[in-house]
């Protein structure tokens, strides 16, 4: 070849890098004309490195966290705990001498006779009397009928009324006593007490078996717990405003406090235990609170003071809360104690902070994506499948087939998507089904609902390429039914598929984080972006742990911006009348 003729050869090759050269157009196939469409189109590439970026963080991110998507983290702190209740005694006290009964049933009627200033009262066939002692205690004996006297023209008859016989002793006891007008006698020790019946005199056997008070006594250990003859002895020295009385042989001295209504008994000038009407009772039964604490308590309220200090069980002084609820007080303490780190704020340990359950939000918000997305194109590989094969089969056959297929498109579009998707939540959540099933059941629901749309689509491009001379050819030679649809007409319309499904998917994903944000879609323990989000329900949160739901937001939004700017992309790149 000469070199005139190859320098006429060069001459025709161009070495243009336009898109749009004519020579270049001859050797470029479509994919790569829609290629370097959607390549040069700035919106599509940021919406590409948007959707990398959430792909990595969200599959990648997941592997590398040092946390775990469920990993709770724990802290200690000191917090204010119920320690003790106070409260003001205005019931009354039963002590019973040991040996002797006093029923509920008789602690009612106690109350009632003392409400109606009665001096004996009746309770499950026994007779019981009362005796008050100044405004600190009632006395109760038991009364056992002895006799009735029936005294006329100054000659009295007896009748013996029990067990216990009538004696010349207790006649003679009784007539020294109703002359000198007492109400009881004793003989050989045993005291006798006569009550008025009628016009007859009860002669009956009296004994003490109880004491009855509002006083609250309060030892100084457990074991140095006051008996009943001891308290019968301190409540009657107090009723009469002694300052000492004797107990088997030892001297107790009575000390009033500075400015409190309660008093100290002492033993050998040592306190022994105190009464007070102040009723302090520790939180949790079987425990002991000692008589210093219960003073400091008690002093506590009377200067209306909000802390106090007292020596705690080890012996050592702790700081304690009051706080008044009506009638009553609460006292707390601080205890040492183990709890979640919850709304911990971002720091280098956790770059995102804790959310409300003490987990880390960056790792929740890692596997939180991964959730979503795979929801995402689960929901649309569903939608297209379901939408491919009834579109296709209602474009290509037309007639009968077509109208069945269409009302039946035209059915579900019709169905209320979300009341049924509240229904359905409702219905997992009383079966309590596991979360992880929810969101396959959740991935089939939206995707059973979504197909109509794009078997529309499919069906009216199939409708317009049937008709075309490339069908004619694929009948003609005698190729099956499914083989023309699947083979010959799908692959036509796949790319308005891509298309529809790219700018679909940010749709699935807004509908998932809407239904997790309802409660109605992803459970807890396991994340998605939309369960995230739902802590706002909280104001407190909302307003206070900005951290907890902004980033969630932000990456739904980015991902749906992404899906839309790939979508507008594909859009234009497989559209040849564009002009780039």
């Amino acid at each position: 070849m000469s070199k005139d003729s190859e320098k006429n050869i060069d001459q025709h090759v161009s070495t243009s890098q336009a898109l749009d050269d004519e020579q270049r157009v001859k050797v470029l196939s479509p994919g790569m004309l829609v290629m370097k469409r959607f390549f040069r189109n700035k919106l599509a590439m940021a919406g590409l490195v948007i959707l990398i970026a959430m792909f990595l963080f969200s599959f990648v991110g997941g592997v590398v966290s040092p946390y775990g998507e469920s990993q709770v983290f724990r802290k200690t702190e000191y917090v204010w705990k119920d320690y003790a209740g106070a409260t003001d005694n205005d019931a009354y006290i039963f002590t019973v001498k040991e040996g002797m009964d006093f029923p509920a049933a008789a602690q009612q009627k106690f109350i009632l006779a003392v409400n109606q200033e009665q001096d004996s009262f009746e309770a499950n066939d026994a007779v019981y009397g009362l005796e008050k002692k100044g405004d600190i205690y009632y006395q109760i004996t038991s009364a056992e009928p002895v006799a009735t006297v029936l005294t006329l023209k100054g000659k009295s008859s007896y009748k013996e009324a029990g067990s216990t016989p009538v004696t010349d002793e207790i006649k003679e006891g009784y007539t020294a006593a109703v002359e000198a007008d007492e109400e009881s006698f004793e003989v050989d020790g045993v005291t006798y007490s006569i009550t008025k019946s009628g016009r007859q005199d009860v002669i009956s056997v009296s004994g003490v078996i109880g004491v009855a008070t509002k006083k609250v006594f309060n030892p100084v250990s457990q074991e140095d717990t006051p008996g009943f003859d001891f308290q019968e002895a301190a409540l009657g020295a107090l009723a009469e405003d002694k300052t000492s009385f004797e107990y088997e042989d030892t001297k107790y001295e009575i000390q009033s406090l500075d400015g409190q209504e309660a008093v100290e008994i002492l033993k050998e000038g040592q306190v022994y235990a105190t009464i007070s009407s102040l009723l302090v009772s520790p939180q949790t039964s079987g425990s002991f609170l000692s008589l210093s604490f219960k003073e400091a308590v008690e002093e506590a309220i009377n200067e209306n003071a909000d802390t106090f200090t007292a020596v705690n069980e080890k012996g050592e002084e702790e700081k304690y809360q009051l706080q008044r609820k009506n009638t009553q007080y609460v006292i707390r303490n601080q205890k040492k104690t183990t709890v979640n780190d919850t709304f911990r704020s971002p720091d280098s340990k956790h770059w995102a902070g804790t959310d409300g359950n003490g987990m880390d939000m960056l790792t929740r918000l890692m596997y939180g994506g991964r959730i979503s997305l795979l929801i995402g194109f689960v929901v649309i590989i569903i939608e297209v499948v379901l939408g491919v094969i009834i579109g296709g089969i209602s474009g290509y056959f037309g007639g009968w087939v077509d109208t069945i297929l269409m009302r039946l498109v035209d059915v579900v579009i019709c169905i209320p998507a979300m009341p049924l998707y509240i229904i359905i939540g409702s219905v997992m959540d009383y079966y309590k089904i596991d979360p992880r099933i929810r969101i396959y059941a959740l991935c089939a629901i939206l995707g059973v609902i979504g197909w109509p749309s794009i078997a529309r689509i499919v069906r009216g491009q199939i409708l317009s390429l049937r008709e075309q001379e490339f069908m004619v050819a694929t009948e003609a030679t005698g190729i099956r039914v499914s083989r023309r649809i699947f083979r010959h007409l799908i692959p036509n319309v796949i790319p308005q598929l891509i298309v529809f499904a790219t700018m679909g998917l940010g749709d699935v994903i807004l509908m998932e984080a809407t239904l997790s944000f309802l409660g109605l879609g992803v459970k807890f323990p396991y994340a998605s972006w939309g369960n995230i989000v739902n802590a706002v329900n909280d104001v407190y949160v909302l307003t206070n742990f900005p951290f907890v739901w902004i980033p969630a937001g932000c990456l739904i939004l980015l991902t749906v911006l992404g899906f839309n700017f790939v979508g507008d992309g594909l859009r234009d790149a497989f559209d040849p009348k564009m002009k780039r």
